[in-house]
Formats: structure tokens, C-alpha cells, sequence
């Protein structure tokens, strides 16, 4: 799994999770103000799309998860 897989995965878990626990229908509800942190998640989705810079691939570059070469064809 290279650093781009692995970071759409870590994002749509905090997603699903915190859904989980921010709306009040679900069953893990615990507190609304879960669902800041899928705002946060988001905005960092967003801005990494934008200008290509994400701390969580740096993160996990040093952590020595492989880097995709040739992007989404290498995967």
C-alpha cells in the first residue's frame, strides 16, 4: 500500500467514525462535535487536492510507507 492509498484510507475511516459518533440517528453517538473533525478531514482533503502538499503523506513517509513512483498507474 503506498502513502496515497494509505491516506485516502486513514481520511475515510475518520469520516465513517466520526459520522458514527457526531449524528445523533447513529447508533456509537456520542457528541455532535465529532462532526468538527470530519470538517477538519474534509478541509484537508481539499487542500491537499488543491496544492498537492499533505503533512499526513510526510507523516507516513518518514514512518517509511512506500511513495507511489508514477502515481495512480503503480498502484
Amino acid at each position: 500500500m503506498t502513502v496515497v492509498q494509505l491516506r485516502t484510507t486513514i481520511a475515510g475511516f475518520f469520516v465513517l467514525l466520526t459520522l458514527a459518533l457526531g449524528v445523533s440517528a447513529s447508533p456509537l453517538f456520542h457528541n455532535a462535535n465529532w462532526l468538527w473533525f470530519t470538517v477538519f478531514v474534509g478541509a484537508n482533503l481539499f487542500q491537499s487536492g488543491i496544492t498537492g502538499w499533505c503533512l499526513m503523506d510526510k507523516i507516513l513517509a518518514k514512518l517509511g510507507v512506500p511513495t507511489a513512483e508514477k502515481g495512480c498507474a503503480s498502484c
